[in-house]
């Protein structure tokens, strides 16, 4: 069976207070792989959640969109060349990347119809 693109989709949760949701995690066996600040990506086997602290009544820190929906993938060129026709059809500013993110991932957003953020990102500090 030849290997796939993507490895798996991490939820964001957007919680009150950051601290005490890596403690639950952890406390469920989960091991923190990256903490910056108010966000952390906590792990254990090949389940993953990204957790953002909330800011404001709509969560979402300042300057930053609410993530909804976190792909990892193992080549984010080769995903992006497969889909730049349908990326390129759609409205301006509807897609951003790839590009490389301060907190080690390089990624391509796109804007759903229903206005939430799909992310497909690749580890780049591997």
């Amino acid at each position: 069976m030849e290997k796939g693109n993507f490895i798996r989709i991490t939820p964001f949760i957007h919680v009150p207070d950051i601290e005490a949701a890596v403690a639950f995690f952890e406390s469920l066996g989960f091991t923190t792989y990256f903490r910056m600040g108010d966000y952390a990506y906590v792990q254990r086997e090949c389940a993953g959640v990204r957790l953002m602290q909330n800011q404001g009544d709509n969560g979402a820190p300042q300057g930053n969109r609410r993530f909804s929906y976190y792909i990892d993938v193992e080549d984010i060129e080769a995903l992006f060349r497969e889909l730049r026709p349908v990326l390129d059809a759609m409205p301006l500013g509807h897609v951003h990347g790839p590009a490389d993110k301060p907190y080690g991932q390089r990624e391509v957003c796109v804007l759903a119809p229903d206005g939430n953020l799909l992310v497909f990102g690749q580890s780049i500090t591997r």
